[in-house]
């Protein structure tokens, strides 16, 4: 591991918002999770979803905060201890994700499923729900520009998919531009072989280092 990864280090992150239904014995359980970078932002999700499913029994909640996950809370929302909030938290730390927050809502089927039960399904819900939203992965790196001649755009582009170098945005002037970000620690190797790839012809700006997301999972 490079001193740059060691400062540095990747970490797991939710890759969008997600939702998961699950159904058990007519109770249904809907599950949703989002991104939430501070307690502030998770409790602020929370409190949106308790107050559209205002009238369900429950919201139990989760949520796990900080590149170490150094916050985690959890929530049964009156239903019987450990068999809500634990749950749900379980799924997020298993899955190693963290600033990330999760609802699940439950809408009473008018038959009790016992401990065991409601612990299946809060965990299938929120299993569902993180599915749905898919696993980011957070890496230190750059921003780069890398500006070239239309007649080099085929090879540049070859060369992004042979990486596995995700296009974050692309623009066709007088010139094609595309915007990518790469670790930090390949900044100067990846520099190099565009250049060598295009004879030269490539314009290549770092705009900025810093963390960005790229689809984990």
């Amino acid at each position: 591991m490079s001193d740059r990864e060691t400062e540095f280090p990747s970490y797991k992150v939710i890759y969008r918002q997600g939702k998961g239904l699950y159904e058990e014995k007519k109770s249904r359980f809907i599950a949703q999770i989002a991104p939430a970078d501070s307690e502030e932002a998770a409790l602020g999700f929370i409190e949106s979803v308790k107050k559209k499913y205002y009238d369900a029994r429950h919201n139990c909640t989760a949520f796990v905060i900080g590149n170490n996950s150094q916050i985690t809370r959890c929530s049964d929302d009156g239903e019987p201890g450990g068999t809500a909030g634990k749950p749900i938290l379980e799924v997020l730390l298993g899955a190693q994700v963290t600033n990330a927050a999760a609802v699940v809502t439950r809408y009473f089927g008018g038959t009790l499923l016992g401990t065991g039960g409601l612990v299946r399904a809060y965990t299938q819900a929120a299993q569902a729900a993180l599915q749905d939203a898919g696993i980011g992965l957070m890496q230190y790196g750059a921003e780069i520009t890398v500006e070239v001649d239309y007649p080099d755009v085929p090879k540049v582009q070859y060369f992004f998919s042979n990486r596995e170098i995700e296009i974050k945005d692309a623009r066709y002037t007088d010139k094609a531009a595309f915007d990518i970000c790469i670790p930090a620690e390949q900044r100067e190797q990846i520099r190099e072989e565009i250049i060598s790839l295009t004879a030269a012809r490539a314009r290549i700006t770092v705009t900025k280092e810093g963390y960005y997301m790229c689809k984990a999972e």
